[in-house]
């Protein structure tokens, strides 16, 4: 293995882009990851669900952080889904653009999204008055339970 790191490197003197990519160590995404704001208030083997509050021009935000080893890439938004024994109820991410940041340190995707919510919403997410937690997008899901 220490043989392939070694020729990586050549080849990355030498100007190969791919052998660059391998050997480059992102300490930028791992730093964001380490000094994530919010409070965690779902986990699972698939991912852990960082939240933080934010009021803007009489718009009350939700802002997500999604750490995982799935890469988020879609055009076409995603949805929050939360579940309690009486209620299911879905937030629609204000961006439709969404992109995951991946740190080669630890091996993990960074993903932040965005939320309107009402004042209703908050109170329940904050209270964490829920069981289970959804991120849907595509055609894939990260399931996780509150922690």
């Amino acid at each position: 293995m220490n043989v392939f790191k070694t020729i990586d490197k050549v080849l990355a003197a030498f100007g190969n882009v791919r052998a660059m990519e391998r050997t480059h160590v992102d300490t930028f995404t791992e730093d964001l990851i380490k000094s994530i704001k919010g409070k965690k208030i779902a986990q699972s083997e698939y991912g852990q669900l960082f939240v933080s509050f934010q009021h803007l021009a009489n718009y009350e935000f939700l802002n997500i952080s999604v750490i995982s080893a799935t890469n988020i890439k879609t055009l076409k938004g995603c949805k929050l889904v939360f579940e309690s024994k009486n209620q299911i109820f879905t937030l629609t991410s204000d961006t439709k653009e969404i992109e995951s940041d991946f740190s080669n340190v630890s091996n993990r995707y960074l993903t932040k999204i965005s939320f309107i919510i009402d004042e209703k919403e908050k109170k329940m997410i904050s209270s964490r008055s829920f069981e289970k937690v959804f991120l849907n997008f595509k055609k894939k899901s990260i399931p996780m339970a509150k922690c």
